[in-house]
């Protein structure tokens, strides 16, 4: 088993720190983005949608994208659980972690890959060439501090993002806040909330993953 990583990228680090939060050591292909081997024909063989993380199996068979890794390990290892651990918890957990990554993670990548210069003709990911647009980079940057003052109000009354427990929810919120500050999309000024369960969740050792 290995797992195709790159060091860089926020989605891989979802993955490593939900590996750390389990304790499972899974051996690491580095692929390098900046030099576009994701779009090479041996690693496109792998997963043609040209993304990482990848998980190989023992088997040679692959699983692909950060969730539907995460969610394999879960069944392989359940404790301690990190999607939710009755039907109340892993309804919230599924539904937040949807909105971080959907209203989060996906609103800075539409802001940053839509206005960094060295993404001009890659303005998503994939195998494809996509133009840039700049009112996207201007849509993605609102969007992105809309949902992170939605989440400061809901962070408000609870300890983390799905409830009283620490999840796969926490994992991508995080991921997300630190490549959106990382990148100057996200500002956390006007959110203490977010602040407070910040230092919380990046000071588990995780998060250095």
């Amino acid at each position: 088993m290995k797992l195709y990583d790159s060091a860089a990228a926020p989605n891989p680090r979802r993955v490593r720190i939900y590996l750390a939060e389990k304790g499972i050591d899974v051996p690491k292909v580095q692929v390098n983005l900046r030099e576009q081997e994701q779009l090479k024909p041996e690693f496109l063989a792998i997963n043609p949608f040209a993304t990482v993380p990848v998980l190989e199996l023992d088997d040679g068979r692959h699983v692909a994208e950060t969730i539907a890794i995460c969610r394999y390990f879960e069944v392989v290892q359940p404790e301690p659980p990190l999607f939710g651990r009755d039907a109340y918890e892993k309804a919230a957990v599924e539904e937040w972690q949807r909105h971080c990554e959907i209203d989060g993670m996906l609103a800075i990548m539409e802001a940053f890959r839509n206005a960094v210069a060295g993404l001009k003709e890659r303005a998503l990911t994939g195998p494809f060439g996509y133009a840039q647009i700049p009112e996207l980079a201007a849509r993605g940057k609102a969007r992105t501090a809309r949902f992170f003052a939605l989440l400061d109000q809901r962070l408000a009354s609870q300890e983390f993002v799905g409830g009283s427990h620490y999840s796969v929810a926490d994992i991508t919120a995080l991921v997300a806040h630190d490549f959106g500050v990382r990148t100057k999309v996200l500002a956390t000024d006007d959110t203490p909330n977010v602040r407070r369960w910040h230092a919380v969740v990046s000071a588990r050792p995780s998060a250095a993953a």
